[in-house]
């Protein structure tokens, strides 16, 4: 049984590995090796899961059942907009998927933010799995950012919100 828990440093490591599986396993067919490895480089190196770690307005979850790790959130105040939630990651490993894990991140990051009105997410369109969870957690799309600035990925995605109910 995994147990939904707040992240410290000494996770960070197994944080990374989970993730590197989750993620190859979401995006290798939409986008090549070459493409998710310089996604993984960027998106879970130590220093960004760190930084992560440590900001502030944030909560980083990890689901637990004492000897690993079978899933990840995390979300953040948007500095951006007023208050908005920010779930920048949600995953689980491939073979713990439809077991409730997702479900019991999900559930906990939301009770995180008493001040925020509204979480909002982006998501690969392609990712009918993600699409179809966040659909049947109350999400509503809202948009397409299609991230074609300089510096930006260059991967399109959909704008998911969710009104929060008031804690």
């Amino acid at each position: 049984m995994y147990f939904v828990r707040t992240a410290s440093e000494r996770d960070l490591d197994k944080v990374r590995t989970m993730l590197v599986e989750a993620f190859r396993a979401a995006y290798a067919e939409l986008y090549g090796d070459a493409k998710v490895n310089d996604l993984i480089a960027h998106l879970f190196s130590p220093a960004a899961l760190q930084a992560r770690l440590a900001k502030e307005n944030a909560e980083f979850l990890i689901a637990d059942n004492g000897k690993a790790i079978g899933g990840v959130g995390y979300a953040a105040m948007s500095d951006e907009m007023t208050k908005t939630v920010v779930l920048h990651l949600l995953y689980v490993l491939p073979k713990l998927h439809r077991q409730g894990i997702g479900r019991d991140i999900f559930s906990e990051l939301e009770t995180c933010f008493p001040d925020a009105e509204v979480m909002r997410l982006e998501v690969e369109p392609r990712n009918t799995a993600a699409i179809a969870f966040y659909h049947a957690h109350g999400f509503a799309d809202v948009g397409r950012n299609e991230n074609d600035a300089p510096g930006q990925s260059g991967i399109a995605t959909l704008i998911l919100e969710k009104p929060l109910e008031a804690h």
